[in-house]
């Protein structure tokens, strides 16, 4: 599964072109629905949207066919519906198109403009419930992209060894093997108290074997996630998680491991997602109450629910935090040159989002953007409520 960095989010975000057409559609991993091709149906109907949109605005039926190109590609793309998360993005755009599978539910949304719709993908970088696990055995790798209700595997490659002999090698068993016939052969004359003198280096042996293996797995995950900023929790045996954490780079790993063993206590990568859920629900939740929290303690001059005045407060570098209602938007124009703001009733002609406009800026400038269900916005009566920096 393909990870969509901040940097790639930020050229989606800056790329300019007319038209510019974002589809979103909801995906399935598996089951029935995958055999009956419903997603595959779901792109051929929004494509059908966009195409019907693109008509309207004048474009041309060549046109029109060379930006949906990438589009019958993949519908004629058998192995590619196979291999599906929660939710496909798509990008498109005369001689441009990118597509994401990702662990994110989208609903069936298309949008045909002068840029690009990213609104859905903020939680991709808000850290808001997304987080990657690892799973680390000293025979298997592997590393999950999650969120708080989906979970997929990112492709990690030649970048991290697959198991410990790998890295280190198969010379250790003999040097342990041959370690212990002679503790014994010691231990068998001198009453065994040289026996225990043997265990320790050979426990430290084991444990430099394995901290130089984490060290290799470190390398190839922190290549893939050092300019992230959501957590990192691991999935290992106790005994090992503290020596991963003398290994690990990574600045937000999370300080406790999933409980238990993940290859005895978990049947599958679902129950691991549970259980890693279940570990950094406190997290989660303790960042989100502490911005709702700032908003209803702040000074008023500190939070802001009007949409004329957060837009051009966001231009000027002011937001730290936005929630924005989820499943909901606010359109209208904004003329940045005169910081004003045009809200219109409706989306019309020459209609932008304001939303997406306001998420895009305020994740480029490293603020917070929460998509928040309208009942725990922390002021109902706006689609739109900001926390100030100052």
């Amino acid at each position: 599964m393909p990870i969509l960095t901040k940097e790639q989010f930020e050229d989606l975000a800056k790329f300019d072109s007319n038209p510019c057409v974002s589809i979103f559609i909801p995906t399935e991993r598996a089951g029935k629905d995958v055999l009956e091709e419903k997603d595959k149906i779901n792109l051929k109907s929004q494509w059908k949207k966009a195409a019907e949109e693109l008509k309207k605005m004048g474009f041309s039926q060549d046109k029109i066919d060379k930006i949906g190109k990438p589009v019958t590609n993949l519908i004629d793309d058998r192995d590619f519906w196979r291999h599906q998360s929660d939710g496909l993005a798509l990008f498109l755009a005369d001689g441009f198109s990118r597509q994401y599978t990702l662990p994110i539910y989208f609903e069936a949304f298309t949008y045909v403009s002068d840029h690009f719709y990213l609104k859905p993908l903020v939680p991709m970088f808000n850290g808001d419930g997304r987080f990657y696990l690892l799973h680390l055995q000293l025979e298997e790798v592997k590393l999950y992209e999650a969120t708080q209700y989906s979970i997929g595997e990112v492709e990690i490659g030649d970048l991290t060894p697959d198991r410990l002999e790998d890295r280190v090698g198969y010379d250790y068993e003999e040097k342990n093997q041959k370690h212990k016939t002679q503790r014994n052969s010691i231990g068998a004359s001198a009453e065994g108290s040289s026996t225990q003198h043997g265990y320790e280096p050979a426990s430290r042996d084991r444990k430099n074997e394995i901290l130089r293996f984490f060290r290799a797995v470190d390398k190839g995950i922190y290549e893939i996630l050092n300019k992230e900023s959501v957590p990192l929790i691991v999935a290992c045996q106790d005994s090992y998680f503290p020596i991963y954490q003398e290994a690990s780079r990574y600045k937000n790993l999370f300080p406790k491991p999933v409980p238990g063993n993940p290859e005895a206590d978990y049947d599958s990568f679902f129950g691991l997602h549970v259980a890693a859920l279940e570990t950094l629900e406190p997290h989660f939740r303790k960042e989100r109450e502490e911005k709702m929290k700032q908003f209803n303690e702040l000074n008023p001059s500190r939070t802001s629910t009007s949409v004329s005045e957060i837009i051009p407060a966001i231009y000027e570098g002011k937001v730290d935090t936005l929630f924005l209602q989820n499943r909901e938007d606010i359109w209208g124009d904004y003329n940045e040159k005169m910081a004003s703001v045009d809200v219109h009733g409706e989306r019309r002609n020459g209609s932008l989002s304001l939303m997406n406009l306001a998420a895009v800026k305020v994740i480029e400038q490293n603020g917070k953007v929460y998509l928040i269900e309208e009942e725990f916005m922390p002021n109902k009566d706006s689609k739109m409520n900001a926390v100030y920096r100052y």
